[in-house]
């Protein structure tokens, strides 16, 4: 079996302000990079062997400060694009369309231009398969891939069953972990990965996540 490390990427000023930031390209806060930082210690002791990143700076930003060494970067890995909402407040959606909101969020409802759940679960399960075998291929055991919140629910649906209605968002510089098959034909599969750990973040900060 490999080992999958999924890390959410550190805070942004958006993420401070709880506005959705879908695929606009904004980078770490100074937060952020604490958080980052944070979490290196433990990074340290699983000791990633190769390291994928999405092409967005605060995903790039975060796995350079975790120092394990960047190997590529994969705009499948990207977060979701949300259409007419990217920029928007997340109050200003929970009070305007509170029901919308929820489904969006447990990825029933797909926001006006959005790409819809199913596409980013594709192309997600698809970038996290690619680096999979890339790994395999040179004889490793252990793959971080730095994403985004979307990206991480739209896996560990997939993956491992774990239903995005039932859970919190992942905090800022969190992990978790998957173990999975690396000789499958599609190792994200069910069946061909199981959860280790998930949403762990040393900083803790803030206790309330943001989208």
């Amino acid at each position: 079996m490999m080992r999958l490390i999924l890390v959410r990427h550190g805070e942004t000023t958006w993420n401070l302000e709880r506005r959705l930031q879908g695929q606009r390209d904004i980078g770490l806060s100074t937060t952020g990079r604490e958080q980052a930082f944070a979490l290196l210690g433990a990074i340290r002791r699983l000791a990633p062997e190769y390291v994928v990143s999405a092409e967005l700076a605060r995903a790039r930003e975060t796995a350079e400060l975790l120092g394990a060494g960047l190997d590529a970067t994969d705009d499948r890995l990207n977060e979701a694009f949300l259409g007419s909402w990217e920029g928007r407040h997340s109050a200003e959606l929970k009070a305007s369309t509170p029901e919308l909101y929820e489904q969006w969020r447990a990825g029933q409802y797909q926001p006006p231009g959005a790409e819809c759940f199913a596409d980013l679960t594709d192309r997600v399960v698809a970038g996290v398969d690619q680096a999979i075998r890339d790994a395999h291929a040179r004889g490793l055991r252990t793959l971080m891939v730095v994403t985004h919140g979307g990206p991480v629910r739209a896996y560990l649906r997939a993956a491992v069953g774990l239903d995005p209605a039932r859970t919190v968002p992942s905090h800022p510089a969190s992990l978790s972990s998957v173990d999975v098959d690396p000789a499958a034909d599609s190792p994200s599969l069910a069946g061909n990965a199981r959860l280790r750990l998930f949403n762990f973040a040393p900083a803790l900060s803030p206790l309330d996540p943001s989208d």
